[in-house]
């Protein structure tokens, strides 16, 4: 048994070095400020506090051009801003994540577990579609199911991907993902964003079973 648990010790904190291994401190740096900006920024100064971020992920770039850690993160932090921005005035910064997103997968796709795979699948889920945007329904698709690949047991490769399935009215196998994610292992010193993520997913997670109740409610007997 002793022998058992130390071989498990040992996995654990040989997984968890890969992990802080990928994540250099710009990117630590950045996960951290985003976080806070995202979950713990009070809705008026959201706008500033992104704004900011994406200013200190300008500069971590300009340092390391080709990291695609950095680019990632900054793709996400673009992305989000798009989100809080909102408005026709969003686009370019959606444009911009889309732009560092498909240069980090060109570096390498499997930087951060897939997580450009990710945040490129939800900007063609969220993005309006064409003349306005670019959403691409199948697109989405694809690079969500990519990012499962790859991170197949996260909270963010789960969650979002549910997401993307709630949107196509597929309720059922959303649930089932959304489920999935709140069983996900916490994140190395991501304590403020798996606790942000967890209410996404329980916000979530009770729209999705409302939709099933009521669909299973409203289906006659046969």
């Amino acid at each position: 048994m002793k022998k058992n648990i130390t071989i498990l010790t040992t996995l654990i904190l040989f997984f968890s070095s890969l992990v802080f291994a990928e994540v250099p401190q710009e990117v630590a740096k950045l996960q951290h400020a985003w976080a806070k900006a995202n979950y713990s920024t009070d809705s008026k100064a959201q706008q500033a506090a992104f704004e900011a971020l994406l200013e200190q992920a300008n500069i971590a770039v300009a340092g390391s051009p080709n990291s695609a850690a950095l680019l990632t993160w900054r793709g996400i932090i673009n992305s989000t801003y798009a989100g809080v921005k909102g408005g026709l005035g969003a686009m370019k910064y959606a444009k911009a994540s889309k732009a560092d997103l498909e240069k980090a997968l060109k570096l390498n796709d499997k930087t951060l577990q897939g997580s450009a795979y990710i945040s490129l699948g939800i900007l063609y889920n969220k993005v309006p579609g064409w003349p306005i945007g670019f959403g691409d329904d199948d697109k989405a698709k694809t690079l969500l199911e990519k990012g499962l690949v790859l991170n197949p047991d996260g909270i963010d490769s789960n969650y979002f991907y549910a997401d993307f399935l709630a949107d196509q009215n597929n309720y059922k196998e959303a649930e089932q993902y959304l489920l999935k994610a709140q069983q996900a292992p916490a994140r190395p010193n991501r304590t403020i964003a798996d606790k942000g993520r967890h209410q996404d997913i329980a916000r979530l997670l009770e729209k999705v079973q409302k939709k099933l109740q009521t669909k299973t409610a409203s289906t006659p007997f046969k």
